[in-house]
């Protein structure tokens, strides 16, 4: 592959990469270039596609941004301590660039003191790390009666709670059920804080997923998994999102949801974008990790309770690209949903393309088999080292 980086400073923050670089407007057989972290310049000659033949240079593409994520390298967020920047450096070996630190449903406790621990993570990036944007709390305000993985611990939702967590970090995304009590009309005022609302582990019926839409609502957490099936008689929050929606999360590690459900996911949600779901197993072999206050089992590509139930995933952003790519998308469109429509969702300009002024957030592949080359965080080559 030619074009490693050519550092130009001790920082590591300057350099070149040669390849077929996919810019806004399409791909270009050529260069980019980047100062301080940033994008400056791509030069080179446009072209319609990519080409994966044999001898083809290498394929640069925007860095991966994973707006949920629970752990990885055998590290879980609700541990506190240096937990986020173990998971936030693995996943930057498998390419992700950006992501959001995702929390459990627990006592308020322990969500305090996950989010202690994580908020200095948010204000500096660590070396060889991704960078974390900061919060997605997943839990408590969910359906009891839709679990899920999630442990027992679902409560109302209080404006007041949710304004204390959010001094201690950043919180981005919250995940409700817009159905208990109270939750709907909490969905203005948590988007006036600059929180997006995302629907998730519920049994809202269409109509309510509708009208919680209406009230500024602006996502689905892990579409069709933990919330009710869609019927065509009683198509809830499933049909809602397929009928309505903007933007949605997918888990495509093609165990949480069948390839052609993906696809219809594909054509209804413009904005539908990859996530990844992973757990403390992500990066690591079959073996029991923590998730929160629970035990998961990775076997066989999968992360399950002891009963079998699904619990989040051992699935990377890499793996998430090629999987896409498998069911028939482009490298540009698998690229958009594992990066470019993340970025827009969170509403960040300088994220999720290869331009000037944007962060230096790159991923090289191998043309033919997609598999990860290198990856630059903020400029910053990363060492890929050993990746399961």
């Amino acid at each position: 592959m030619g074009g490693n980086p050519a550092i130009d400073d001790a920082l590591g923050l300057s350099g070149t990469l040669s390849g077929q670089v996919l810019a806004p407007g399409g791909w270009v057989q050529g260069q980019v270039h980047w100062e301080a972290g940033r994008v400056v310049g791509v030069q080179g000659t446009p072209c319609e596609q990519e080409t994966r033949s044999a001898g083809a240079p290498a394929l640069i593409i925007p860095g991966f941004i994973d707006l949920h994520v629970h752990g990885g390298g055998g590290r879980d967020t609700m541990e506190g301590q240096d937990a986020v920047q173990c998971l936030a450096r693995t996943h930057a070996r498998h390419g992700t660039t950006a992501l959001l630190a995702t929390t459990m449903t627990a006592p308020q406790p322990e969500i305090e003191a996950a989010l202690v621990a994580l908020a200095p993570q948010c204000l500096q990036r660590a070396a060889q790390a991704a960078r974390v944007l900061g919060v997605h709390l997943e839990g408590p305000y969910i359906s009891p009666d839709q679990l899920g993985a999630q442990p027992p611990h679902a409560q109302p939702a209080s404006m007041q709670d949710i304004l204390r967590l959010q001094g201690l970090a950043p919180i981005r995304v919250l995940t409700l059920a817009p159905e208990m009590p109270g939750n709907l009309a909490l969905i203005p005022q948590l988007v006036a804080a600059g929180i997006r609302v995302q629907l998730g582990h519920t049994r809202a019926s269409y109509e309510q997923a509708l009208e919680a839409l209406q009230q500024g609502a602006s996502g689905f957490t892990h579409l069709f998994n933990a919330m009710g099936p869609l019927h065509h008689r009683a198509p809830g929050a499933a049909g809602a999102a397929l009928a309505h929606a903007d933007h949605a999360e997918i888990i495509p590690d093609l165990l949480h949801v069948h390839p052609g459900a993906i696809r219809a996911a594909l054509r209804a949600v413009p904005g539908l974008f990859a996530v990844t779901d992973a757990t403390a197993a992500a990066g690591m072999p079959d073996g029991a990790y923590p998730l929160g206050q629970m035990t998961v089992h990775k076997c066989m590509g999968g992360v399950r309770l002891a009963d079998g139930t699904l619990a989040g995933s051992a699935l990377t952003m890499d793996q998430a690209l090629h999987n896409l790519v498998h069911i028939g998308l482009s490298v540009a469109q698998a690229s958009a949903r594992v990066s470019t429509h993340a970025a827009r969702y969170l509403g960040l300009s300088d994220r999720g393309l290869i331009a000037e002024g944007a962060w230096a957030d790159l991923v090289v592949l191998d043309p033919q088999t997609l598999q990860v080359q290198q990856v630059v965080v903020e400029g910053e080559a990363i060492d890929l080292g050993t990746r399961a």
